[in-house]
């Protein structure tokens, strides 16, 4: 019998005051008594609305059918048919502004929980399943991916399901990409990411780590010397962008990417971390994106008062509001409106306030957006030891610099078709290198793209 009810189950998580002083995932998942119940609340649309918010084509009502009738592998092998990471997804997609936008439980009420189904559904498999991903008989083609983030692990994995012989290049020392360098713990355990590269590893995929791409090797060496009959390129987007002000060079100010590097991939915040890490007292967060609010949490975790300063109100914040509502709980401060014009510091460097700029919302700028204009004379300074600067990353120059014809955009973006292809033949590309910083979802669609591309190029 269908579940009429008009709101979601919610999901359960650790309290407020007890999450924001650990790394421990703060989403603890739904038992299988609400997964049950929510899953009743689909209505298994004939024409699918939901589907046409996945980048990656899930089939939304089969899976939610399986879980429904209590088949939660079958579900499972639904998913993962055309979804390389859903334990992954489950977590960090925003479900909101994708699949669950077109649910027609939306319309007179929540939407069903698509996202925390199919989290739910992963976190099952990965509790029961003992068999390995079979390793697909070989075709005899080679196939280089240039990232180990969700572009290139999605690409790697479609094509080791067809019999092709993957290398993954990661520059780091640990394969994830973004996943792992990017994402905290406490929204998405390395651990998962960690069995989603094995199920790869399993399945054929080779990883080489340590290898940066256009200074190790480059790619026309790949080709060239080393036989790789097609290369993906999916390095992501870990450029920094600054604030030109003064100060900005002062030793206590970071860059989003940096503070999150140490902390999530080598592991600062633990007492034994061999990475330094200020711990500061009372930090502010420059930006309003989920990147953003990953780095004020992890700095309130560290014991800090943290201030997310925002030049544009709350109603603008690009985060996901189920990430606003979570800093929220945990007592981060947003000071919104406003806009750094000087950071300051002692007589030894050290950051020791930072001066903004109240701001009003004035026309509409090409973003559709309201335009921040500052109020003269509203200057007033919050006494800080540290400032983040969350405003988005581009792509590394370094493979553009070193790869002979690949046209690259004005934001240094680079240049791909319809299939992924670059202007350079058999070099494929997808994800942040291709459209700056975005979500995950997006650059696994990339990935399956590129990949089905790469098949239909190779296989004539």
């Amino acid at each position: 019998m269908a579940n009429m009810s008009l709101t979601k189950n919610p999901m359960p998580s650790q309290d407020p005051n007890v999450r924001n002083k650990n790394f421990e995932e703060v989403a603890l998942g739904y038992t299988e008594a609400q997964a049950l119940d929510e899953a009743q609340r689909c209505l298994n649309c004939k024409l699918k609305p939901c589907m046409q918010g996945c980048p990656v084509m899930v089939h939304i009502p089969e899976f939610i059918q399986k879980v429904a009738a209590g088949e939660f592998e079958e579900a499972y092998q639904i998913i993962s048919n055309t979804s390389a990471l859903p334990a992954v997804c489950g977590r960090v997609c925003p479900q909101e502004s994708q699949c669950e936008k077109y649910c027609v439980r939306g319309k007179k009420g929540d939407p069903v929980g698509i996202g925390r189904l199919e989290r739910f559904v992963a976190d099952w498999h990965n509790a029961h399943s003992t068999e390995a991903p079979e390793k697909p008989a070989s075709n005899g083609h080679r196939v280089a991916v240039v990232g180990s983030g969700p572009a290139g692990l999605t690409c790697a994995g479609d094509l080791a399901r067809k019999g092709y012989d993957v290398t993954v290049f990661e520059a780091l020392h640990l394969a994830g990409g973004v996943l792992v360098y990017g994402i905290p713990e406490f929204r998405l355990p390395k651990a998962i990411v960690q069995k989603e590269v094995d199920g790869l590893k399993a399945m054929g995929v080779t990883i080489a780590t340590d290898t940066v791409i256009g200074r190790t090797i480059s790619i026309d060496e790949l080709m060239e010397d080393q036989g790789f009959e097609a290369v993906f390129i999916g390095s992501g987007a870990g450029l920094p962008m600054f604030m030109d002000i003064p100060g900005i060079n002062y030793r206590g100010v970071y860059s989003a990417n940096e503070f999150l590097t140490r902390i999530n991939l080598m592991k600062a915040y633990l007492p034994d971390s061999d990475t330094p890490i200020q711990r500061p007292k009372k930090v502010a967060v420059v930006g309003g994106g989920n990147v953003a609010m990953d780095a004020a949490r992890c700095a309130k975790r560290l014991g800090a008062e943290v201030y997310i300063v925002y030049r544009r109100g709350m109603e603008e914040l690009p985060a996901r509001k189920e990430e606003v509502e979570h800093a929220e709980e945990e007592g981060i401060i947003f000071k919104t409106l406003c806009n750094p014009v000087e950071i300051f510091a002692d007589e030894n460097d050290d950051v020791n306030k930072i001066r903004c700029i109240k701001m009003e919302l004035g026309e509409p700028d090409a973003s559709g957006r309201r335009r921040p204009i500052e109020v003269p004379g509203s200057e007033f300074d919050i006494d800080v030891d540290c400032v983040i600067m969350s405003l988005g990353t581009s792509p590394n120059p370094l493979i553009k610099s070193t790869t002979k014809g690949l046209e690259i955009n004005r934001k240094g973006g680079i240049v791909v078709n319809e299939d992924g292809l670059t202007s350079r033949e058999k070099v494929y590309a997808g994800g942040d290198a291709v459209t700056g910083a975005a979500t995950v979802i997006l650059a696994m669609g990339a990935g399956k793209t590129a990949a089905k591309a790469i098949d239909e190029a190779l296989s004539k």
